[in-house]
């Protein structure tokens, strides 16, 4: 085979395209943080973002910056409180404890695929979020049910966090 000056243009194109495009590392390895807080009576709780996207292998760290309050990060799963599975399927569930004031978590997430998680305390007070870690097909959030009305309602949409990179509680 001759290479001519297009092959070449199109080979170094390419090489460029998927560097360009490829998972960085450095990014992969940098934790995104989302916050546990509260308002100061107490009367309302949240994670800041509610709903977050990931790469394959990027960490998350949840940081409970609540002063009046402890606070977890907690997958659906069975094996926490005999949740139902809103993880996928061969992803490790994780658990945080309980967090103080300052106090932080962090989990790699490698399985693409939309992961939902709560606050054991909060749950009935609505203190869910939920991670898509993209993926090579399109995200599909879990079945609804087996969880209070309050979190299920507060679950924001996979299109919108797949459009915005996040989803704010506010």
């Amino acid at each position: 085979m001759t290479l001519t000056r297009r092959s070449v243009l199109r080979i170094g194109g390419g090489l460029l395209a998927g560097l360009h495009f490829g998972a960085d590392p450095a990014r992969a390895a940098e934790a995104i943080e989302i916050i546990m807080s509260g308002n100061e009576d107490g009367s309302r709780v949240w994670f800041e973002p509610i709903g977050l996207l990931v790469q394959p292998g990027q960490s998350v760290r949840w940081t409970n910056r609540d002063p009046g309050n402890s606070h977890t990060a907690t997958a659906y799963h069975p094996d926490n409180g005999d949740h139902p599975l809103r993880i996928p399927a061969g992803a490790s569930p994780w658990n945080s404890d309980y967090l103080l004031p300052e106090s932080s978590f962090s989990v790699t997430l490698t399985v693409p695929g939309v992961y939902d998680y709560f606050c054991v305390p909060h749950e009935h007070a609505g203190m869910v979020g939920r991670i898509v870690v993209a993926g090579s097909s399109s995200p599909v959030a879990p079945r609804p049910g087996g969880i209070p009305e309050v979190a299920e309602k507060g679950f924001p949409r996979v299109a919108a966090i797949l459009r915005n990179g996040r989803v704010d509680a506010r």
